[in-house]
């Protein structure tokens, strides 16, 4: 009996494909147990196997049951029967943790024909790899060479003895190593407990997909083990993960085997190291999979163009930006906006959720209001400047060469990362009046802006009274106005 997560104990052919192929090929009989609604289904005549949750059939005293329910009426009878029992299996193993390689952490342990296993006294450590090896290539330890290391002394009764010659794997050190980062240069003791208690726990920890398997688990033993031992003050060793996904190329997992690999050196080479930098933040979340695009290192590249082209465009025809600037006409307002609006949204997206991709959006949408206010014969190129200084301030950490460079261009004194990073403005982000959309019959005829508070029946009013508005619905019967204040008017007509 196994359980696929679905609640179903599958037992027959019907629910598990690998039975049902064996079935088929023996000419065996195949019984479903298991009701369906899916009407691609014709359960008397199965094409392949299938798993659900539903209605138990076929089984006897369980017929009519939910599969769930069933599983635990199943367990009962198999106890009241004798025949079972329900049981947890884990799939634990022997954690080993000796290798046959030199330049693994020697085991501090003596075999002693008259003691057995010993530990090396606490003054002799720690053990030290010798260093007249031969490196033979052979299955054995490298330490089997050594004139100079097997051969000791039994630390209990000082007669001659063997050093174990297998060393520990590396898992071993990487499975505590942040804490003796805490306290690396106490040569006492491994480290201390108020230094511990001090710098624990690791705020956040960012590793790939096979440290999440593997590393993890052994650390977080590691730290129940001392933490049992009274060593450390807290049993789990990390506040928070984020793990990294995969890079995809050409369908396959990046990797130097497949020969899918794209050189670092060549991006960096044409397009430099902000192309590339951007390009991996933007193309997908850091959690999901990558999927490495060329044409999408392209398109980094000619942004970061645009935004260079821009400041220097700005600079050029401004030598002297003032310090000083005002918000005065609908343009000023909208811009100040959008700034304030970027500001707000790069910070919560960097300072914890991780959300790159977003950010860097919102920063391209800001670009975007920026060209636009460029255009507008009544631009205030103080406050211009004013947005450029705070759009290269939230790239930065993003593009941090180019930015150095423009921040320097558009009168920065110091370097950028010695600026503080920008606040929201939020007295910005109140807006007095929204753009709105006036449809008909659900299409879009006409935007005009409206105030914040504007309520449905001066919204309504509003919309009918609009000149276009008006001509496209002349000689028509309005059947139904649908107005949602600060989105959309939506006249529906005959």
């Amino acid at each position: 009996m196994m359980d696929y997560g679905t609640g179903a104990i599958m037992a027959v052919p019907a629910h598990d494909q690998r039975d049902f192929d064996f079935a088929k090929k023996f000419d065996l009989k195949i019984i479903p147990v298991l009701d369906t609604d899916d009407p691609n289904i014709d359960i008397n005549d199965l094409k392949e196997a299938f798993i659900t949750e539903g209605t138990m059939i076929n089984s006897g005293e369980f017929t009519g049951m939910n599969n769930r329910d069933a599983i635990k009426k199943m367990f009962d009878w198999l106890e009241e029967k004798g025949v079972g029992k329900k049981t947890t299996n884990f799939k634990l193993r022997d954690w080993l943790i000796s290798r046959q390689r030199y330049w693994g952490t020697p085991i501090p342990m003596i075999h002693c024909d008259h003691c057995g296993w010993v530990p090396e006294k606490e003054e002799n450590l720690p053990v030290l790899l010798p260093e007249d090896v031969e490196f033979t290539g052979k299955g054995e330890s490298p330490l089997t060479t050594s004139k100079t290391f097997i051969d000791t002394v039994c630390p209990v009764c000082g007669k001659p003895a063997k050093r174990e010659i297998d060393t520990m794997d590396t898992f071993l050190d990487s499975s505590w190593y942040f804490l003796r980062y805490c306290d690396a240069k106490n040569d006492k003791e491994p480290f201390s407990f108020d230094k511990i208690k001090y710098w624990m726990n690791v705020d956040q920890y960012i590793g790939g997909v096979e440290h999440a398997i593997l590393h993890l688990m052994y650390a977080r033993f590691f730290q129940m083990a001392l933490h049992d031992l009274g060593l450390v003050d807290s049993d789990e060793p990390f506040d928070n993960l984020l793990t990294q996904g995969m890079v995809i190329k050409d369908g396959k997992k990046m990797s130097k085997s497949i020969g899918n690999v794209v050189s670092p050196a060549e991006i960096i080479e044409k397009y430099g190291a902000d192309t590339a930098r951007l390009f991996i933040l933007f193309a997908a979340p850091p959690e999901r999979e990558l999927d490495w695009s060329d044409d999408g290192v392209e398109g980094s590249f000619r942004f970061l163009n645009r935004v260079y082209k821009m400041v220097y465009n700005f600079v050029q025809d401004n030598p002297d930006i003032p310090d000083e600037y005002s918000v005065s006409s609908k343009a000023d307002k909208e811009l100040a906006f959008a700034l304030n609006k970027t500001i707000k949204k790069v910070s919560e997206d960097i300072g914890g959720r991780f959300s790159f991709n977003t950010a860097i959006s919102s920063v391209m949408e800001l670009i975007n209001e920026m060209n636009r206010y460029i255009k507008d014969k009544d631009m205030n190129p103080a406050l211009l400047g004013h947005c450029l200084k705070k759009l290269v301030l939230v790239l930065s950490p993003f593009t941090p060469h180019i930015c150095e460079e423009m921040w320097e261009a558009l009168g920065g004194e110091k370097s950028v990362y010695d600026e503080s990073w920008p606040e929201t403005d939020e007295s910005a982000l109140v807006q007095d009046t929204v753009e709105v959309v006036l449809q008909i019959n659900g299409k879009v005829k006409d935007k005009i802006d409206v105030a914040v508070d504007i309520n449905k029946e001066e919204f309504e009013k509003l919309a009918l009274e609009n000149e276009k508005i008006k001509e496209l619905t002349e000689g028509k019967n309005i059947v139904k106005v649908i107005a949602v204040p600060g989105k959309l008017v939506n006249i529906v007509v005959k």
